[in-house]
């Protein structure tokens, strides 16, 4: 891990500690040692940011936008000494915000991947309809410049509760998957073993982001190559398979890291 900010006004700036798990459960899917589970790109490293706070509800957070744009911007900051290459965002809202959206577009310019959960409000319960007929927006999922993740499941059918709008760029896995979670908070099956299951297009998301990386590693590595953000967009696009979907359910297609994708000797 880089290093880890509390950007919220609630503890100290060093506290970043996971108050509903789902940073966990997302930092295992990329870069997890590869004890319980398998992730993406274990040799990632992370900068972690807390930007939500405990709502009235204790099992609830809410992430204000003005803590969302000190990391981004944190980011950018960052972004010229330690590289940070990637942001990912698995969170999101029905409101637009012009501020956010700045700082957005302020982070692409900068050569920084934006990956954002495309959202759950796909399905009835939620004011969808489950099916590609109706668009669902939530954001920053579905700005310009950033890369919407919409959910399938493992075995890449789709699922009712992942938005559907022209906005999605590409599909991941994001129904029933097994990541870290932290042990002091209960993971809905009543075993704190630091590990949970859950589904959402906030589960996908990561996906994309590890898969991102091993892209910018290797072509660092092995080619000497450092890719704009615009290139390895490009190069996620390279890497998709067609599900047969309507082009609101998956995007660009499901993201394949066997698509295009050559292991090469591991040079450190």
């Amino acid at each position: 891990m880089l290093f880890g900010k509390n950007t919220t006004p609630h503890g100290s700036e060093s506290d970043f500690s996971d108050l509903n798990g789902q940073g966990t459960h997302a930092a295992g899917t990329i870069a997890g040692n590869g004890t319980g589970i398998f992730s993406v790109a274990p040799k990632a490293r992370l900068a972690i940011y807390r930007v939500s706070t405990l709502s009235a509800n204790p099992n609830q957070t809410t992430a204000s936008n003005e803590h969302i744009i000190v990391a981004i911007n944190d980011c950018i900051e960052h972004n010229k000494e330690d590289h940070i290459r990637i942001i990912i965002m698995s969170f999101g809202s029905p409101d637009n915000d012009d501020a956010l959206h700045k700082a957005i577009q302020e982070a692409v310019k900068n050569e920084i991947l934006v990956i954002c959960a495309a959202g759950n409000e796909g399905d009835s319960r939620s004011g969808g309809d489950s099916s590609a007929n109706r668009n669902e927006y939530s954001y920053p999922a579905s700005y310009p410049k950033v890369i919407s993740v919409a959910a399938v499941t493992l075995d890449c059918t789709f699922v009712s509760f992942s938005n559907t709008n022209l906005d999605n760029d590409l599909a991941a896995p994001g129904s029933g998957i097994l990541s870290t979670y932290p042990k002091d908070k209960d993971n809905g099956d009543g075993i704190k073993d630091g590990y949970a299951t859950f589904s959402g297009t906030a589960k996908a998301a990561p996906y994309v982001s590890g898969v991102a990386e091993l892209i910018i590693k290797q072509c660092e590595t092995d080619f000497g190559r450092t890719l704009t953000e615009a290139k390895i967009y490009a190069q996620l696009i390279k890497r998709t398979v067609s599900l047969g979907f309507d082009r609101r359910i998956e995007g660009n297609s499901l993201l394949d890291l066997t698509e295009g994708y050559k292991t090469f000797p591991n040079k450190n």
